[in-house]
């Protein structure tokens, strides 16, 4: 059986949910409609990271805002899946986008409506604090929660496997080498 890190070497794109992977899954709603999400910084730095070193990133998620679609475009995530009711119409779409098998590509998810994603996915990972069926089809589960540095955790992870982490952090140490937002 391929392991964990073996999977990670291949990838080439990592997807996200959000609301519980990227955020902690609280929606909060104000008078005009959804009035905040939180983000983590470490998360977003990792994105950046992950462009750095020539992965794709993408997001698809089951819900429409338009906080999602600004983080988005800050992170320079090129492809947002918004109100995804069938996450698998965009996963096919992706690959078709990035002429890529499913073994190169990663999905973080963390609740039940992720799972036929995760399922087909090479390399699905989980947030640490995921439903119970997530995490036990993911290959790779966060010791982090959703919202509070798992994305980052993860994107180290698969860095580290495929032998750019260190490489990216001694880039990072030259001044005017990254211009990076987080």
């Amino acid at each position: 059986m391929i392991s964990s890190v073996q999977k990670a070497q291949q990838v080439k794109l990592i997807i996200f949910d959000v609301d519980g992977v990227l955020t902690t899954g609280q929606i909060v709603i104000g008078p005009d409609g959804e009035a905040c999400k939180e983000f983590n910084s470490q998360d977003g730095l990792g994105i950046a990271l992950a462009h750095k070193a020539g992965l794709k990133t993408a997001i698809i998620t089951g819900r429409e805002s338009e906080i999602v679609r600004r983080r988005g475009d800050e992170l320079k995530i090129a492809h947002i899946y918004q109100g995804a009711q069938d996450k698998v119409t965009a996963l096919h779409d992706l690959m078709q986008k990035y002429s890529l098998p499913l073994n190169e590509i990663a999905y973080v998810g963390d609740d039940i409506n992720d799972l036929p994603v995760m399922c087909r996915v090479g390399l699905p990972c989980a947030v640490a604090n995921a439903a119970a069926e997530v995490k036990s089809v993911a290959r790779y589960v966060a010791n982090r929660q959703g919202g509070r540095g798992a994305v980052r955790e993860i994107l180290e992870f698969i860095l580290k496997a495929q032998g750019q982490w260190d490489g990216l952090i001694a880039a990072y140490m030259n001044p005017g080498r990254f211009e990076l937002t987080q």
